[in-house]
């Protein structure tokens, strides 16, 4: 279910709880919501519709095929090749932000069968998927 979105700083400024098998939920409505959402937006977390929760969806073109991801407890293991760049994010009014950001992470996390998963990210993907797991972190750029 498409769910509304949450503009509160001081609720996004808190750190997110490790997701379970009673928020599985909770993922199918971050999906529906980022997918309402594709033309402006590529990523979500799902404090971003109101739920603290470690979960994040996103647009993922690092297979053969783009497709929307979910991640269950993601957690970047390592980061390699810092840059600085600006960043929008659909909950934070006021416009793009400056932030630092990595090339390359490597990133476990759980898949909605709870499989744990590891691989490695890179370009505007790892982007993406960094700006969400800052979002779980309570981290707003």
């Amino acid at each position: 279910m498409v769910k509304e979105l949450m503009h509160d700083p001081i609720f996004l400024a808190r750190q997110s709880e490790v997701a379970g098998r009673d928020d599985l939920q909770t993922a199918q409505d971050l999906l529906d919501t980022l997918t309402a959402h594709k033309e402006d937006c590529v990523g979500m977390a799902a404090n971003m519709i109101g739920v603290r929760k470690r979960i994040i969806a996103f647009w993922d073109e690092s297979g053969q095929s783009p497709a929307y991801t979910v991640m269950l407890n993601p957690e970047i293991l390592k980061k390699d090749g810092a840059y600085d760049t600006t960043e929008g994010c659909l909950s934070l009014l006021g416009g793009p932000r400056s932030c630092k950001r990595y090339k390359r992470i490597k990133v476990r996390w759980q898949t909605l069968d709870f499989q744990v998963r590891i691989k490695t990210y890179e370009g505007f993907t790892a982007q993406i998927i960094q700006h969400e797991i800052d979002h779980t972190n309570g981290i707003l750029i």
